[in-house]
């Protein structure tokens, strides 16, 4: 595995790398055999089964991420998909929650949350900055079926208040997240994003994967 210097700087520089066509569609046959075993539109995985193969440290999505950060390995897995019958929006916001295996006091960790059994917080801002937001689109995603839209930039504004996202976003170049079928979004964690509701009939399936690199402070550990 070996660090892709140009390929870092543009990612620290702008907060986002698209890898174009990264996985193959053997692989993605697995990502889609875990998205059918998954009834709700933003639904936890477990990096079993299925995506045992597709996650492991040689598979070609952790190949591709390897080119940004050689330690980086999947810490959570969210499978997403936007329909007719569960369809939605969101406003700019930041994603600062991690999930972990118990709740512990350490110092810089807080807002508690139990989710589906799993806890989750909000980690100080030097792990959120560590850690990489990769996104594996399984259907053609455009602006018609409620593609995300981030501002390219944003995550040198640090942690950015929910009420000031919109007015913050607004200070950066908007990107709309055109993919095709096998396409890789990886972003800063910190990276302002939101979308609109999908206006057509069809599946936008992704899976939403956070890497990190190092082990969480003890003894908190990722779940």
């Amino acid at each position: 595995m070996v660090l892709d210097a140009a390929l870092k700087n543009e990612f620290d520089r702008v907060g986002r790398v698209w890898l174009r066509g990264a996985i193959s569609e053997a692989e993605l046959a697995q990502f889609d055999a875990a998205a059918a075993l998954e009834s709700k539109a933003g639904a936890r995985v477990k990096a079993l089964g299925p995506l045992a193969v597709v996650l492991a440290r040689q598979s070609a999505l952790c190949q591709a991420i390897s080119r940004l950060d050689t330690c980086a390995k999947p810490v959570r897995v969210v499978a997403f998909n936007k329909t007719p019958a569960t369809n939605w929006g969101v406003p700019w916001h930041q994603d600062r929650v991690i999930a972990v295996a118990a709740r512990q006091d350490v110092p810089g960790f807080g807002n508690w949350t139990k989710k589906s059994d799993v806890w989750h917080c909000e980690p100080p801002q030097n792990i959120l900055d560590e850690m990489l937001f990769v996104r594996v689109h399984l259907d053609d995603t455009d602006q018609a079926n409620g593609a995300m839209e981030i501002a390219l930039g944003s995550h040198i504004s640090g942690l950015v208040p929910a009420a000031c996202a919109a007015q913050v976003a607004d200070e950066f170049p908007v990107e709309t997240c055109t993919a095709k079928r096998g396409d890789v979004l990886v972003l800063k964690m910190l990276t302002l994003h939101g979308s609109k509701p999908s206006k057509t009939a069809s599946n936008r399936r992704v899976f939403r994967i956070d890497f990190a690199a190092s082990d969480l402070p003890a003894p908190l550990a990722w779940h």
